[in-house]
């Protein structure tokens, strides 16, 4: 390990700066710039950089420092996200209280699965645990307990919640963040972003120390413990039907044939990417499959010439582009324009459709907001839009507390949630002309 000063300022500053954050932020207060402590950069690991674990000695080592330490396991995953193909993770991250800090390199590896038994039933702290929790998955690492301070400080009401403005916020320490969109895949990872990497748990546990003062003081705690565990023992997604129509700028086809020639080059693009093990948009935008779909060109020089069909794959590949805008030319198969959808139309079209239920929409929208307001909770973590909209749509035939609050369950509410938003969308339900009677 390397060894380096930890920060650039002495240690009792840093702590007499976490303290006045903290409370401040415990007391609700929101203090001026004046008044509002300088915060302390933190700029390399307290134990300096750690190794790269890349053996199986090295990753047994690993294991009985975890089970030998106390307390939670901060856990953070890095991915290599529009550079490599999928969502896999290239660094992985751990610190337990008496084990130290460790960076695990997985892709040696065919699983982690010494580290998930060395943390056995302990709690996982991560920050937006829902975006690291697959790529951990795939290595055989899965919580049995989670808490999540991205969650936790929303919850709390923070106005900002990425890590470095929570960590600013409660413990006063500010986090360089320039390497977090970095290409995680490289090899060997250079000093500095390792040395972010390791920065990113050191100030988890300390994080989750504060935020639950908060969330305690609030009377919040449960409430963030129920979106844990959603989160944590949220089924994974299913495979999505017809992903090509996620392209960018599609909206703008309504012609079939285009909208083969779109599908056609996606797929394309798509087994060349995995191939090649690159982010699509690397190879191609999504914007050029989109102008190619509509010129339907015939030749290569005409296809290079198409906005954004420029560059390495535009041009070593162009036999296989026009293939597949051959093969769009005469398919018989060609998609609809949109595909079946138990989702309630736009809201925008509500009144149109359904004035009834838009006059619910709105009536909801306002008691929803209002409630949130009165907790200091967004929005959309007290009851997601799409919930609501659901709900509002096709509400229980006959209204009343028992059948809204067994419709939310049924949505996916947790019990938090249609405690505090249940009645009042009752009243909303029963009454939806409210706002109009003001």
């Amino acid at each position: 390990m390397t060894s380096t000063p930890h920060a650039t300022k002495p240690v009792q500053d840093r702590a007499e700066s976490s303290e006045t954050a903290a409370q401040q932020s415990s007391e609700g207060l929101e203090p001026t710039p004046e008044e509002r402590p300088e915060p302390v950069l933190l700029d390399t690991p307290r134990d300096g950089v750690p190794e790269v674990i890349t053996t199986p000695a090295g990753l047994q080592r690993a294991a009985r420092a975890i089970a030998a330490g106390t307390g939670p396991v901060a856990v953070d995953a890095e991915r290599a996200s529009g550079f490599r193909y999928g969502q896999r993770a290239f660094l992985v991250q751990l610190r337990r209280e008496g084990s130290g800090s460790w960076l695990i390199d997985p892709v040696p590896f065919e699983n982690l699965d010494p580290l998930q038994e060395a943390i056995g039933d302990e709690i996982w702290i991560l920050h937006a645990a829902s975006q690291d929790l697959p790529c951990l998955r795939e290595l055989g690492m899965d919580p049995a307990r989670l808490f999540d301070t991205e969650l936790a400080a929303r919850i709390a009401g923070l106005p900002r919640v990425g890590l470095g403005h929570a960590v600013e916020a409660l413990l006063g320490l500010r986090l360089a963040k320039e390497h977090s969109a970095a290409d995680w895949s490289t090899r060997p990872l250079p000093e500095p972003w390792l040395r972010y990497a390791a920065l990113d748990v050191e100030v988890l546990a300390e994080l989750r120390i504060e935020l639950i003062k908060l969330l305690e003081a609030d009377g919040k705690l449960d409430f963030a413990e129920q979106e844990f565990e959603a989160v944590r023992t949220a089924p994974a997604a299913p495979p999505r039907v017809d992903p090509w129509r996620r392209t960018s700028g599609l909206h703008q086809i309504r012609d079939r044939r285009t909208l083969a020639a779109v599908r056609a080059l996606w797929e394309t693009r798509e087994s060349l990417a995995q191939t090649r093990d690159t982010a699509p948009g690397r190879l191609i935008p999504d914007s050029a499959l989109v102008a190619a779909a509509k010129a339907m060109p015939k030749s290569v020089p005409t296809l290079l010439k198409t906005p954004g069909f420029h560059g390495r794959s535009a041009s070593k590949d162009a036999p296989k582009w026009l293939r597949a805008l051959q093969e769009a030319a005469s398919t018989t198969d060609l998609p609809p324009n949109q595909v079946p959808s138990n989702s309630p139309p736009p809201p925008k079209v509500w009144a149109d459709r359904d004035p009834v239920a838009a006059a619910r929409l709105a009536t909801a929208r306002a008691r929803v907001a209002r409630t949130a307001e009165s907790l200091n909770i967004p929005t959309e973590n007290l009851l997601t839009p799409d919930t609501l909209r659901r709900l509002c749509w096709n509400p229980p035939q006959e209204i009343d507390p028992d059948t809204v609050a067994a419709a939310l369950a049924e949505l996916g509410a947790r019990a938090w949630q249609i405690e505090l938003v249940g009645p009042v969308l009752t009243v909303a339900l029963l009454d939806p002309d409210e706002l109009t009677k003001r």
